[in-house]
């Protein structure tokens, strides 16, 4: 990636306010704040519902089931589609994670991971931003591929260190890390 890009490990994370999509299929605009209150959260910036390298991102965190058991940190997705698509996203993926519409991407803006590809169609780079209790980001990874997403995908294995470091140690740590 040319440049610095995203916000530093140790900055406070931006707050804001947006349409959270959830596994029951509810869509109620949600500040990250409230989110916090419960729990860390692993902020997850993608492109767009439905792409190849999202539903590939995304079935990972599915699959790695120590993300999905929720009891120290929560994964919460974002990216420019609308709720109506998040929802079938969700229903066709079979996710229990919420996902954040940030159609205006004000959100990746904030976070400094957004760009224009091929310098006209705008979008977030993949990410992630570790955020703990008191709003600060302890762990960031961010896509160093801007044309094509498809070739960085998230350290699944960096960022169980990274949650396990900041949180305390997963329960369900059965898959090869």
């Amino acid at each position: 990636m040319t440049g610095e890009r995203g916000l530093a490990v140790g900055a406070r994370a931006p707050e804001f306010t947006a349409p959270l999509v959830t596994a029951d299929g509810s869509i109620e605009p949600t500040e990250l704040a409230t989110l916090l209150e419960d729990r860390p959260v692993l902020l997850a910036f993608y492109t767009n519902d439905f792409t190849p390298d999202c539903i590939s991102e995304w079935c990972a965190f599915r699959d790695y089931d120590w993300f999905a058991s929720g009891e120290r940190v929560q994964v919460v997705g974002v990216s420019k589609s609308r709720p109506a698509t998040h929802r079938r996203f969700i229903d066709k993926l079979g996710l229990s994670f919420p996902l954040y519409s940030d159609a205006d991407l004000s959100i990746a803006e904030a976070y400094d991971v957004k760009y224009r590809t091929f310098k006209v169609i705008p979008r977030a780079h993949r990410s992630c931003f570790l955020i703990d209790q008191d709003g600060i980001i302890r762990y960031r990874w961010i896509a160093e591929n801007a044309i094509d997403p498809t070739l960085d995908t998230p350290p699944l294995a960096e960022l169980h260190e990274a949650v396990a470091e900041h949180v305390g140690e997963l329960e369900n740590e059965t898959f090869g890390f």
